[in-house]
């Protein structure tokens, strides 16, 4: 969020000279990718209320996380949003402020079930992320926040019971969003809580221009900088803090977004946290309860040219297709989206330029990303939900605040190229995204907040699209979710994770694009809990229940 010093400016020269040799033609397949805003016919009407004042306090550029999941069990994608409140009093004065619940009713169309949900929900909240931590079949709910956290129980019919207090999940502190993870692989999921920095509503020193009178955003610089929380949970409807023992809480960052990948493949999952202007964290699962913070080591701390970045949202999955999850994140203009190739070994490339990511972000700013195959091709594709932090920025810098989305289709050779047609012209202050098959026909969508503004509901409308395969995993009668669970198709790989971008979560079947194949002639699940299971013969364009051996009891709908 820091202005451009004498460093920028060398790396910009840089990406400039790449970005005149040009990327290329754009691909046959890469320039049918094509979306539609269909939220107003959808029956989407959320806005964004991010509650503005003269004081210009952070928290008010950084709301707008959602998360995608289906409430009521009846095999729908439906859309939850996280809505901010009253500044500074962080209190939601009316119904514009309530977080909101959107049931899908099939046909992209939605309505909106809030209040028989149960989830208007309080204070000022950033993020959401959605998972089953009880194991009873339904999906819940995490909700992040500036110095509240929640954690809603789904009761089974759609209905959602607060019970944060009763599960020990602590609050206090500026929180942006949760990971769902099994991190000791004992079948019960754990949640891992993404803090940002150390504010106030006291805070209110004077950022921007005083001779223009053109007052900002302070810079994160001026605050200091938190450590991020760990609760294991124990299986009786509580969660133990172990942030200390764990070796979670010995470090302090600024963290934006956090993802879980078992990045070296030793049956723990890893996590992987962004932070804001100073070096990221990676935590290696050590398998005995205990994380060692190893992102310098791996290579992901900061790129090649060795400065930090303003770390946004992140994703956590293998676009190159040689079976080892990667790294791609956002940033602000100048800094470029950074995307680290997994090279194995435990150690991570930094390819922001030579995938092409560089020239093609390098004057964007972005929020929310996912690694997602939209033109199912058989490669995961780029999706960023752009803009910059500071709505003041065009004052002091030559960059935009409001920016469009993007798409950059993947090439299937390590680089990646923008679709400027793709139809994601609404120029907004855009921060989360969330990804999911909104009207089941095969094409990912995607959800985008804005500030201030209503929600976008981008449809897939694609021509040419390939073949897919999408398989709705169920667990063990722990851990049913089956989150870590590693699903390939010949050379794809795809992680069961409902982690993604900003502040977002996306919970529900595991999509793969098939290209011309209509069969898939072998599919292998490796479960959290080491099993290994072989299916054959496949055939394509269907949602595919996969049920762990030894499983039995109450599963989820269809």
């Amino acid at each position: 969020m820091r202005g451009d010093d004498l460093r920028r400016g060398l790396v910009q020269v840089a990406s400039a000279l790449i970005a005149s040799l040009g990327t290329g033609q754009a691909d046959a397949a890469a320039a049918e990718i094509r979306f539609v805003d269909v939220a107003e016919n959808a029956g989407l009407d959320f806005v964004l209320e991010h509650g503005p004042t003269p004081s210009k306090h952070l928290i008010e550029a950084m709301p707008g996380g959602v998360a995608v999941f289906d409430s009521d069990g009846d095999g729908r994608t439906d859309i939850y949003f996280a809505n901010g409140a009253s500044v500074p009093g962080l209190e939601k004065l009316s119904p514009k402020q309530w977080n909101r619940l959107f049931r899908n009713k099939g046909g992209m169309r939605f309505e909106d079930v809030t209040e028989r949900a149960g989830l208007a929900g309080a204070g000022y909240c950033i993020g959401a992320a959605a998972a089953d931590y009880d194991n009873d079949g339904d999906t819940d709910l995490f909700v992040a926040g500036v110095d509240r956290n929640f954690l809603y129980r789904n009761d089974g019919s759609g209905r959602f019971e607060d019970v944060s207090l009763s599960a020990g999940i602590r609050s206090g502190v500026w929180a942006v969003g949760g990971v769902w993870l099994d991190y000791d692989v004992d079948g019960l999921l754990d949640l891992f809580v993404v803090n940002y920095l150390q504010w106030s509503a006291e805070f209110d020193a004077y950022c921007g221009d005083p001779r223009a009178d053109v007052r900002s955003y302070c810079d994160p610089g001026l605050f200091d900088g938190l450590s991020n929380r760990l609760y294991r949970n124990l299986g009786d409807g509580t969660f133990e803090d172990v942030s200390e023992s764990s070796g979670v809480a010995r470090h302090v960052g600024k963290g934006m977004a956090a993802a879980s990948a078992d990045y070296d493949i030793d049956g723990y999952p890893d996590i992987f946290v962004a932070n804001d202007k100073m070096p990221n964290f990676l935590y290696r699962n050590l398998g005995d309860g205990t994380f060692q913070e190893t992102a310098l080591l791996a290579g992901v701390a900061l790129q090649d040219h060795g400065m930090a970045v303003s770390g946004m949202g992140v994703d956590f999955r293998d676009y190159d297709n040689d079976g080892r999850p990667d790294l791609l994140f956002t940033a602000l203009a100048g800094e470029s989206y950074p995307l680290f190739r997994n090279a194995g070994s435990g150690l991570f490339r930094d390819v922001t330029f030579s995938s092409g990511m560089s020239a093609m972000s390098f004057n964007r700013s972005g929020w929310s990303i996912g690694l997602v195959d939209f033109d199912n091709d058989g490669w995961k594709d780029v999706f960023a939900a752009n803009s910059h932090v500071n709505d003041t920025v065009e004052h002091f810098q030559a960059t935009q605040y409001r920016l469009a989305n993007s798409i950059h289709a993947n090439r299937g050779d390590g680089t990646f190229l923008e679709v400027p047609e793709a139809g994601l012209d609404a120029v907004r202050a855009h921060r989360g995204a969330a990804f999911a098959d909104f009207n089941e026909d095969g094409r990912m969508d995607a959800v985008v907040t804005a500030l201030g503004e209503r929600a976008e509901l981008w449809q897939n409308v694609s021509v040419g699209t390939g073949n897919w395969i999408a398989f709705d995993l169920v667990g063990s009668e722990s851990n049913r979710d089956g989150i870590g669970a590693q699903v390939r198709i010949g050379g794809q790989v795809n992680e069961m994770t409902t982690s993604v971008g900003y502040a977002s979560s996306r919970h529900g079947a595991v999509h793969f694009g098939l290209g011309a194949a209509e069969t898939v002639p072998a599919v292998q699940v490796r479960w959290p809990s080491g099993t290994v299971q072989d299916l054959s013969d496949i055939l394509a364009n269907r949602v595919l229940r996969v049920v762990e051996p030894g499983h039995s009891g109450r599963t989820r709908a269809p």
